[in-house]
């Protein structure tokens, strides 16, 4: 029977310590293993990664070009049809329920609806996107697919006319006068 004065970890979980400076037998003495001189030899001595001594790293040499699109990139939740048969039969599964029940989690961009399984009873889902088998099955089942319009969820402050926002700014004039050298003061020297 397992208690807690004999539990003990899984074999080859744990690992001796390498016992440092125990004299030159040991095969760990004199230097510890940390070689002769130099800047790793040295207490508190650490070269942070891609420093390459003062010479230009290899990441600066490198030249960068082209546009990468993972900026731009949106992710979407996965949510299959077997995540989905544990909801009643007329249950609408959104976003927000989906969250209550901890199906999906953090951030992303919409919730995506694939079909790995089958669906046992009629459910009306709302979704952003839905694969095309993932339909096929919803709608066999008798449910329904609602995919929701991000569009009209962003704030009416983007929406506006941009051309009733923008205010012209007038340009502030410049004097045409140059202005006048200061004159140096000469010191006497005696």
């Amino acid at each position: 029977m397992m208690r807690l004065h004999n539990l003990r970890p899984r074999p080859g979980a744990r690992h001796r310590v390498k016992r440092l400076g125990c004299g030159e037998s040991s095969g760990h003495g004199k230097t510890s293993g940390k070689g002769h001189k130099g800047q790793k030899a040295r207490s508190g001595g650490s070269i942070r990664l891609g420093f390459e001594g003062g010479q230009m790293p290899l990441i600066r040499r490198l030249p960068k070009r082209g546009f990468n699109n993972a900026a731009f990139h949106k992710n979407y939740a996965i949510v299959n049809l077997t995540d989905l048969n544990d909801f009643k039969a007329g249950t609408v599964v959104n976003e927000q329920l989906l969250r209550e029940l901890k199906l999906v989690r953090g951030e992303f961009a919409g919730i995506k609806i694939l079909g790995d399984g089958e669906l046992k009873h009629a459910l009306k889902i709302e979704a952003d996107k839905i694969s095309e088998s993932a339909k096929a099955k919803i709608e066999k089942a008798g449910g329904s697919v609602t995919m929701r319009d991000r569009a009209s969820e962003k704030p009416a402050a983007a929406t506006e006319d941009i051309g009733q926002t923008a205010k012209k700014e007038t340009p502030k004039k410049r004097s045409t006068t140059k202005s006048q050298p200061k004159a140096k003061k000469k010191s006497s020297r005696k």
